[in-house]
């Protein structure tokens, strides 16, 4: 297993986490399972979005005696009332909500609190200026979650909340479909057929500029629906028109700036593994350019997707880390601190391109890279 920061946490995550979505079944025993194999295979990562007490409790007895071994991403907000889920913003039940959590997982601690599922403006500035997110820093202050983070599928709100410098880790939704959607209140919006009925060309820019920023302020991406709910890997459901692999889905989240760790929805150990298996998977088996550039319903033409088809150069430069940089810095409008001091310890630096052009000839979206390297 392979691990990569998490922003500025400190802390060292598994590439591949776990998703929630199979701790449930059958009553709550497959919670076991799952921890056991991700201990074994190296996992050190999980989310805990559901508020469902059985599930909670399930993994409080998973984590018995090897509460060390793993990191726990959970979620403020997300309750449990009536029998059923709930979101709320109520800082009593959000409150009670959080102290059941605590209980239920038998742990003095929570190493990223998650503001849950904050997809609209109006919701944000609600939680930034009342007491939710005064909730979050006094939890913070006490040392109840070590690190604040806010999960969205909007980018424009993500973008939002990042910048007010209170976010330290981002749960967004990261595939190559949800990628080509404008910023939504409505997440089901991103699946629409309706959505990609027209030709699409090229991501969003929102979404590119939050991930850039992310990147550059040190603020951690964990990846949920990776897969779009299962739709990807299935050609008859995949609004692109063709279907990826797991391996492909996986890397194409990997390689989005910030992305620290992809939380796997398995449903079975089989399906963990599956996914854990991108660790040892070659090159061609990860490599998703090409499938993108045949993709039927949707173009890249022209936009960098540090897919790396551009290597080698006759002069080493490594040209997706340098596209990579420069976008970062068009993002932020200057050239922060952190992109010029990893921009230095590059080996080959832009200006020893002899313009070639080489790179060009190989790239699957036909960016021009001699004039981007050549700034």
């Amino acid at each position: 297993m392979r691990y990569r920061k998490l922003g500025n946490t400190g802390l060292e995550v598994s590439e591949i986490g776990m998703g929630c979505e199979g701790f449930a079944e059958n009553d709550c025993q497959n919670t076991q399972l799952l921890f056991d194999a991700a201990e074994k295979y190296g996992v050190n990562y999980f989310d805990l979005y559901t508020s469902d007490p059985q599930v909670r409790a399930s993994v409080g007895k998973a984590l018995k005696g090897r509460r060390n071994k793993f990191i726990i991403q959970s979620h403020i907000c997300s309750i449990w009332k009536n029998g059923q889920y709930k979101r709320s913003r109520n800082i009593v039940e959000v409150k009670a909500g959080f102290e059941e959590m605590m209980s239920l997982l038998e742990t003095d601690y929570i190493d990223v609190g998650m503001i849950h599922y904050v997809d609209s403006m109006q919701d944000w500035e609600t939680i930034a200026s009342g007491p939710v997110l005064q909730y979050a820093l006094e939890l913070k202050k006490t040392g109840r979650i070590r690190h604040i983070g806010l999960s969205s599928h909007n980018p424009q709100v993500a973008l939002e909340a990042v910048k007010s410098g209170y976010i330290e880790v981002l749960m967004f939704s990261v595939n190559p479909c949800y990628d080509l959607q404008p910023a939504s209140e409505d997440v089901e919006d991103l699946w629409k057929n309706e959505s990609y009925a027209s030709p699409l060309v090229n991501m969003d820019p929102e979404r590119q500029k939050l991930y850039e920023v992310c990147q550059s302020l040190g603020v951690g991406i964990t990846v949920m629906k990776a897969f779009g709910g299962g739709d990807l890997l299935d050609e008859k459901l995949s609004p692109a028109g063709k279907a990826l692999t797991a391996n492909q889905c996986l890397h194409y989240a990997l390689t989005r700036p910030a992305v620290a760790t992809v939380l796997a929805g398995a449903h079975s150990v089989e399906q963990l593994k599956a996914c854990i298996s991108y660790e040892t998977a070659s090159e061609e088996e990860k490599d998703y350019a090409l499938a993108f550039a045949s993709f039927p319903n949707i173009s890249w033409k022209g936009h960098c997707m540090y897919c790396s088809h551009c290597a080698p150069c006759p002069k080493q430069i490594d040209v997706a880390s340098v596209t990579k940089f420069l976008n970062l810095a068009r993002a932020q409008g200057e050239v922060p601190e952190t992109v010029r001091e990893h921009y230095e310890v590059l080996p080959h630096h832009a200006g020893e391109c002899i313009q070639c052009g080489a790179c060009e000839t190989r790239c699957p979206f036909e960016v021009s890279i001699m004039e981007s390297v050549n700034l």
